[in-house]
């Protein structure tokens, strides 16, 4: 037998171990729901996007109900730099004013969101764009902050799951831009949510089995200088005693309260993954090994 036949026989091995390693969860996940926050690099690198989207379009393709939610702070900043308005960011969220909700509105709801779909639409995949507007998807009260004004901010109250529930029903992705619509005394408003709350809490109305956060680090890392520290699974009851060691700080921090949100809500699992990896959310899916960082 020649080298090169070994050789693609080998390689031809390799992939059937995959498949198989995979099989169980693609058993085990089928049927069930998963929300994917995507954000980070992961948006704004070419090779990333393409991953993402044949990551979720395989998911859909084996029977997971997946729900894709979005942010797009780069592209906001950059359409925001362009009219000339500065942005400001209090507590880790931007200070939202009438022209800057405008601004939010057109680039996530529009751009940001259609260019998603189109890219699920041209790897062969069913994508419906959605904002938190749209029938009332996510409705919200403005986020009160104390001492602090933060403008168009809202805070989600509800979701409107069986509006999910249809479009997964009919074999389409659902794709969910993080702007939700106002109620009570702000009726009407369009208020500026966070994508990562946004994605917690469809998580949990929808009983999802898995809540997976896209960033641009490893996970949570019990030394932020060494890669190799990186803590696989951890309690949500031991975050807090992680905050007050400073292993989870700064950015790490919301990302962590929407896991515990999502979890409390009902969901099964929590991930915190790195969506610089190229089908980072495949290998936490369907491999043994997994990938980032699980709260339970």
């Amino acid at each position: 037998m020649s080298e090169n036949v070994k050789e693609q026989k080998y390689n031809n091995s390799d992939r059937a171990g995959v498949l198989v390693e995979a099989l169980p969860y693609i058993q085990q996940f089928r049927g069930k729901t998963v929300v994917v926050k995507y954000g980070g690099n992961a948006m704004i690198n070419d090779s990333l996007k393409a991953a993402v989207i044949q990551d979720i379009i395989l998911m859909t393709c084996v029977g997971i109900r997946t729900v894709l939610v979005h942010g797009g702070g780069p592209e906001i900043e950059t359409m925001l730099k362009k009219t000339g308005k500065e942005s400001r960011f209090i507590d880790g969220l931007r200070y939202t004013d009438d022209e800057t909700m405008e601004v939010v509105q057109m680039v996530l709801c529009g751009k940001v969101n259609k260019d998603i779909c189109s890219l699920v639409q041209r790897a062969g995949g069913r994508a419906m764009g959605l904002c938190g507007i749209d029938g009332g998807l996510l409705q919200a009260r403005r986020l009160k902050s104390a001492g602090e004004d933060l403008g168009l901010v809202g805070e989600i109250e509800t979701v409107d799951a069986r509006l999910l529930n249809s479009v997964l029903d009919s074999g389409v992705i659902p794709v969910v831009s993080s702007v939700a619509y106002g109620i009570g005394e702000d009726e009407g408003l369009s208020l500026n949510v966070n994508a990562d709350t946004a994605a917690a809490k469809i998580a949990a109305a929808l009983g999802a089995e898995k809540l997976m956060l896209m960033t641009d680090v490893q996970g949570i890392l019990r030394d932020v200088q060494d890669p190799n520290s990186l803590i696989r699974e951890v309690r949500r009851t031991d975050l807090e005693s992680l905050k007050k060691d400073g292993i989870v700080s700064k950015g790490m921090i919301p990302k962590t309260d929407c896991c515990i949100l999502a979890l409390e809500g009902g969901v099964r699992k929590a991930y915190i993954i790195d969506g610089r990896m190229p089908h980072a959310i495949l290998i936490e899916l369907f491999t043994d090994e997994g990938i980032g960082t699980l709260i339970f």
